[in-house]
């Protein structure tokens, strides 16, 4: 009973937190970034001026409040401090005047990540549950380091380029968060710690998401999809199931992931071969140039299909553990 006690008071805690970091913006003057618009990216030129690298505040809150709640040692510790570090590391990109280049924010995705993968493979092994059958797999330890790596920058960037709709990369998140404790909790993969961990996130998530939809007041910039990028990768593997990211963040993939496909396929060949010619990148880029979809409808109808696919996902899930 003292478990749900603590989880709940960790949640309540991280939502009242974030919400009056988001309601008064302490020190935001001097502390936030402003919006500059992107280039070809379709309405985003409503955000220019807003305060950016809100992330700052609830990522901060939800790190904090999850220490105080669930401190179990070093091990949660040093990953929190690489959760911060994506942070900060965004945060400084928000602030800044011009914005860094792709090769700067390669690097550090792969410095984080590296550290990242070594500190996880340290502390807590390399076996691994696969979510729809809940067989036990051992990983071999170099196998796992790669895979971790590969994660960590592929969920990172996903969840950055996804970040162009009000109230989108937040509520992919959220459920995201959600459909990972659900599967954990069918192949018995969590305890009192991963649940508040995962609900910690989400209630800061949400308290943010009441200043960030449609019409937005405020974005968490690098600042935020780049530290939740991190998270999730954390958690999915902290949780044992780190291969239902390639189907529950399936929305993150096609919306965001596209977009470095295919940006990076762009630089390899120097431009010489070009995918998905005729579809715009972020999809819901796609959806509002293309289709003329609102930024609501874009927001719903993205929503609503990764509702969708994680439900399937937990009721197989379900089914074949039995």
């Amino acid at each position: 009973m003292l478990y749900y006690v603590g989880a709940a008071a960790a949640s309540v805690l991280s939502f009242i937190l974030t919400f009056l970091c988001m309601k008064f913006l302490p020190l935001g003057d001097k502390l936030l970034g402003h919006d500059r618009g992107r280039l070809y990216a379709p309405g985003s030129e409503v955000n220019i001026g807003k305060p950016t690298g809100v992330g700052f505040y609830f990522v901060f809150v939800s790190v904090i409040v999850s220490l105080i709640f669930t401190f179990s040692g070093s091990s949660y510790l040093f990953m929190m401090i690489l959760v911060l570090l994506s942070m900060l590391f965004g945060f400084l990109d928000d602030r800044s005047k011009n914005p860094w280049g792709e090769y700067i924010k390669g690097a550090l995705d792969f410095l984080i990540a590296g550290i990242g993968a070594a500190v996880f493979t340290l502390f807590y092994g390399t076996d691994v549950i696969i979510g729809l059958t809940g067989a036990s797999v051992h990983i071999p330890l170099w196998i796992f380091l790669f895979l971790a790596v590969m994660l960590i920058i592929v969920s990172v960037n996903a969840t950055n380029a996804t970040d162009g709709v009000d109230g989108l990369s937040g509520t992919l998140t959220i459920l995201t968060l959600i459909t990972f404790m659900i599967v954990a909790h069918i192949n018995g993969t969590i305890n009192y710690h991963g649940y508040t961990r995962g609900f910690v996130m989400i209630a800061a998530l949400l308290a943010y998401l009441i200043f960030n939809f449609n019409p937005s007041k405020v974005l968490m910039g690098d600042a935020g999809s780049r530290a939740i990028g991190f998270f999730i990768a954390f958690y999915a593997m902290y949780l044992k199931i780190p291969f239902a990211y390639l189907i529950v963040c399936l929305p993150f993939l096609i919306d965001g992931g596209l977009s470095i496909l295919k940006i990076t396929i762009g630089r390899l060949t120097k431009k010489k071969v070009i995918i998905l010619k005729n579809i715009t990148t972020p999809i819901h880029d796609h959806l509002k140039k293309r289709k003329g979809f609102s930024v609501k409808k874009t927001w719903a109808v993205i929503v609503a299909c990764a509702a969708v696919l994680d439900l399937i996902y937990v009721v197989v899930c379900a089914v074949v553990k039995g």
